[in-house]
C-alpha cells in the first residue's frame, strides 16, 4: 500500500487531525480492520464502493463517515483500493457535517445520508481529478464550503479532560480527571459523551489501545508483557482481552496480517487533537 500525506487548508486544521491519500492492492486476508481511535473518519473511496461491517450499522458507498467507536470495523479489502481519508476531530462532525459527534458514535454511514446529493458531486469531482493535489483541493473546498463562520464551542472542561486522557495514554483514572477539571464524575461523563460520542472511560480505553498500537509500530517492537506494563494494563492477559475486543483479533494476528499494510501505507499512527 502507498500513502501520501496532506496538510489541509488552514481553516480546516483545527478540525482535521490528519489527512492522506492511499492506493492499495487486495489484502491477502480480504479484510482490513478499522481500529478505534480518537478521530472520526471521512473516506472517499474511488476504486469501487467501500463495504464496511462490524459496527452498529453496515454501509456500502463511495463516501463513508465513521464515528468514534470502541470495536473494530471490518472493511472489504478483496479488491483494489484508492481514495482519500480525513481523520476528523469530534467538533468537525457538527462544523463540517452538520450533526453532533454523539449521533455518529459507533456507526458507519453513507456520506449522502448526511449531506445529501452533495456527496455524489464530491465523489465525481475527486474521481475526475487528475492528481492527488487536485483530489485534496476538491475535498478541502467541499469542506470549506460547509464550514460556518465559527467553530462549535466545546466546554473547556471537556477539552481538558480529552487532552489529559490522550496525553497520558489513558493512564489517569476518570475520577481523577473529573477532579482535575473541577466537575463531578457523573456530570463530566454526560457532557463528555455529548461532545465526543464516547464516555471518558471509553476514551481512556481508546487512548491506552492507541498507545499500545504505537509501541507495536516501533522498528524494535517491545515484548507484549512490556507493552502491557508501559500502557497501563494490569498484565499481558488484560492487554490481550482489550486488544481482541477492540481489534477483533489477537495481537499476534494483527501484527501478522495488518502491520505490513499499516507500515507500507505510512499512515499516521493516531494523532489526536483536543475536541
Amino acid at each position: 500500500m502507498s500513502g501520501l500525506a496532506h496538510v489541509p487548508a488552514a481553516p480546516l486544521r483545527p478540525l482535521v487531525a490528519h489527512a492522506y491519500g492511499y492506493r492499495a492492492g487486495p489484502m491477502p486476508t480480504g479484510v482490513h480492520r478499522g481500529l478505534p481511535s480518537g478521530s472520526l473518519t471521512l473516506v472517499v473511496e474511488l476504486a469501487r464502493p467501500m463495504h464496511v461491517t462490524g459496527l452498529a450499522s453496515d454501509v456500502t458507498a463511495h463516501a463513508v463517515v465513521g464515528g468514534l467507536h470502541v470495536a473494530p470495523a471490518f472493511i472489504d479489502a478483496t479488491g483494489e483500493q484508492e481514495g482519500v481519508q480525513y481523520a476528523l476531530t469530534p467538533p468537525a462532525a457538527h462544523a463540517l457535517l452538520g450533526v453532533p459527534a454523539v449521533e455518529l458514535s459507533g456507526l458507519t454511514v453513507d456520506l449522502a445520508d448526511i449531506i445529501g446529493p452533495a456527496a455524489d458531486v464530491l465523489v465525481e469531482r475527486l474521481a475526475a481529478a487528475a492528481t492527488w493535489s487536485e483530489r485534496f483541493a476538491a475535498l478541502d473546498a467541499a469542506l470549506l464550503h460547509r464550514l460556518g463562520d465559527s467553530l462549535p464551542r466545546v466546554p473547556p472542561e471537556v477539552a481538558e479532560a480529552w487532552r489529559v486522557l490522550f496525553a497520558t495514554g489513558g493512564m489517569v483514572a476518570v475520577p481523577d480527571v473529573a477532579r482535575h477539571v473541577g466537575w463531578g464524575r457523573r456530570h463530566l461523563t454526560e457532557r463528555f459523551r455529548q461532545s465526543t460520542g464516547l464516555t471518558p472511560k471509553q476514551a481512556g480505553r481508546v487512548a491506552r489501545f492507541q498507545a499500545a498500537r504505537s509501541l507495536l509500530l516501533l522498528p524494535a517492537r517491545p515484548a507484549l508483557a512490556e507493552v502491557a506494563v508501559r500502557c497501563g494494563y494490569a498484565d499481558q492477559a488484560h492487554l490481550a482481552r482489550e486488544w481482541r475486543a477492540m481489534a477483533g483479533c489477537s495481537v499476534t494476528t494483527w501484527v501478522r496480517e495488518e502491520l505490513p499494510f499499516v507500515q507500507d501505507a505510512g499512515a499516521p499512527g493516531g494523532r489526536d487533537s483536543a475536541p
